[in-house]
């Protein structure tokens, strides 16, 4: 059966539309690249970008430009901690919400 829209439009899509969701592709993301899941990271991160915020809004509020965005939240990305910190902090921002961290014990 052939698919009528594409997988990446309907996800932005519904990012768009649904706030909750977002945040739980939020949540999503950060939990793969804390599991070391960094393509998968990058990839919903990059989604969010895509559906919110934008790559020129990002470029602007973190002073990177564009084309590097691009480029880092590309699945074989390799971003620096310190770019990685402020696109998060910048699609939480967007997102408005504050991630916390919670540790458990296993």
């Amino acid at each position: 059966m052939a698919l009528t829209r594409d997988y990446k439009e309907t996800v932005v899509a519904r990012i768009k539309r649904d706030r909750k969701f977002a945040r739980a592709l939020y949540a999503e993301a950060l939990g793969a690249l804390l599991d070391g899941d960094t393509a998968e990271g990058l990839s919903r991160l990059r989604d969010l970008v895509h559906a919110e915020i934008t790559f020129k809004e990002l470029a602007r509020q973190t002073g990177l430009g564009e084309k590097t965005l691009h480029r880092m939240l590309n699945r074989n990305g390799n971003p620096t901690a310190r770019n990685l910190g402020a696109i998060v902090r910048c699609i939480a921002r967007d997102l408005r919400i504050k991630p916390r961290v919670e540790v458990a014990m296993v």
